[in-house]
């Protein structure tokens, strides 16, 4: 195991708290800890110990220690941990000694890294770690756990098994050709590299569910003027988020709440009333609904059940777009609107919100995709997956035996740097500097 110059971190939250938990990792975190408490506890075994300054000999706290010798800790470093008590003062106290014994703060994602570097895991489960930290719903939650868990990396270690058992066979084709080599060798690797494409591209052909479920869905509430958009939001967020009035026009800028749905994170976002606009801050507010309905992965239309459906509102009537007819206390809904069946609500009374809740909770479902199979969550594994789709179809176009093993080659590279087994320097920062610091 690498060793790497002593770290610490805060690893509970910020702020005023009964306990604060300070990690410490790295070359040298023997010699710290004993510096403060005295000597070392047994492995992983809390002891309480009086932490003194070691310049000073001040008492600083009386804490719980913990400590996890290398390589059984989660860098694989030598690690401890120090649960303090929650004051500033305290913090403050003990990072300064922690510093003065030879530690220094460490970086966003730099316990993670070191766990990445030392083999304890492969950059997969370390982006699940992340999600994990970050996760809002329960959806998110099981998503970033299965991912943390090595679902992704089980699958395309498969994968790289695979292809490097094609390479093998390959390399064999062309070192050893005339030796006694089965005569379909050639046609056996490719048709099996043609297999194990397809297997990729169906994994690619999900529709981002992983990614949207990550992210969160956008819901874009479009319609005319007083159509009853943002009594619609304000009724679905169950608070008074937009204000509503009865004068037209009075949303201009786009208004979001952050809501979970089926355990999926969603923000709806309600949108100025699409007409012809009167001044130029009623045109930028119709510009943005556009342009936030052209963003959105789902768009509710309404239109109002006491008035003709408006032309602007109706060109977003498409496949995917859920139909509301608002206000219906004042007017019964029309059969169809714009040749879909539009579902009856009343955001004044709450007539029809239940069943717009489970419509929306149906499509939120469906869009983001909560079964428990291992999904991509993020871009830069998308980008790998099609490189390597991309190598494996160039095999079949290759016509010399050497020429294929390079794009077997190329593919094996492309799904090495989505685990982090080849070619990752250039993602290692973007991939750590989303964690927060202690972690």
């Amino acid at each position: 195991m690498i060793q790497h110059p002593a770290i610490f971190a805060l690893a509970s939250g910020a702020g005023r708290a009964a306990v604060a938990v300070l990690r410490l990792s790295g070359a040298g975190t023997a010699g710290i800890v004993t510096a403060l408490a005295g000597r070392l506890p047994p492995p992983r075994r809390a002891s309480l110990r009086k932490l003194r300054h070691p310049g000073t000999g001040e008492v600083l706290d009386e804490a719980l220690l913990l400590w996890f010798p290398s390589p059984a800790s989660y860098t694989g470093e030598d690690s401890a941990e120090l649960h303090l008590h929650g004051g500033p003062a305290v913090l403050a106290g003990v990072a300064e000694a922690l510093v003065a014994a030879g530690a220094r703060p460490a970086e966003p994602g730099e316990f993670t890294r070191r766990a990445f570097l030392n083999g304890r895991m492969d950059l997969t489960a370390a982006e699940g770690i992340a999600d994990l930290i970050a996760a809002e719903t329960e959806a998110q939650l099981r998503q970033a756990l299965r991912q943390a868990g090595g679902a992704l990396a089980t699958l395309y270690g498969g994968w790289a098994r695979r292809l490097t058992a094609l390479l093998a066979r390959q390399e064999a084709f062309i070192e050893f050709e005339d030796e006694d080599l089965p005569a379909d060798l050639d046609d056996t690797v490719a048709r099996d590299a043609a297999a194990l494409r397809a297997e990729i591209a169906s994994h690619l052909a999900d529709g981002g569910r992983g990614e949207r479920l990550r992210e969160g869905l956008l819901v874009a509430i479009l319609g005319a003027p007083n159509a009853g958009k943002s009594s619609l939001l304000n009724a679905l967020a169950g608070r008074e988020a937009a204000i509503v009035s009865a004068r037209a026009g009075t949303t201009r800028d786009v208004v979001e709440v952050r809501l979970a749905l089926a355990g999926v994170p969603v923000t709806l976002a309600d949108t100025a009333g699409l007409r012809e606009a009167t001044d130029e801050i009623e045109a930028e507010g119709v510009r943005r609904a556009r342009r936030r309905a052209e963003e959105a992965d789902l768009v509710l239309a309404v239109f109002a059940a006491d008035r003709p459906p408006d032309a602007e509102t109706l060109a977003w009537v498409r496949p995917g777009t859920l139909v509301l007819a608002n206000k219906v206390d004042l007017a019964p809904a029309p059969a169809a609107i714009g040749g879909a069946v539009p579902l009856a609500v009343s955001a004044r009374t709450g007539a029809g919100l239940a069943a717009l809740q489970e419509r929306l909770a149906a499509a939120a479902s469906e869009l983001a995709g909560t079964a428990d199979a291992a999904v991509l969550t993020r871009p830069r594994h998308r980008a790998a997956l099609e490189e390597a789709v991309g190598w494996l179809e160039e095999l079949t176009a290759a016509p010399l035996p050497e020429l294929r093993a390079e794009t077997l080659r190329a593919a094996l590279r492309a799904l090495g740097r989505i685990t982090g087994q080849v070619g990752v320097e250039a993602v290692l920062d973007a991939v750590f500097g989303e964690f927060c610091i202690g972690k």
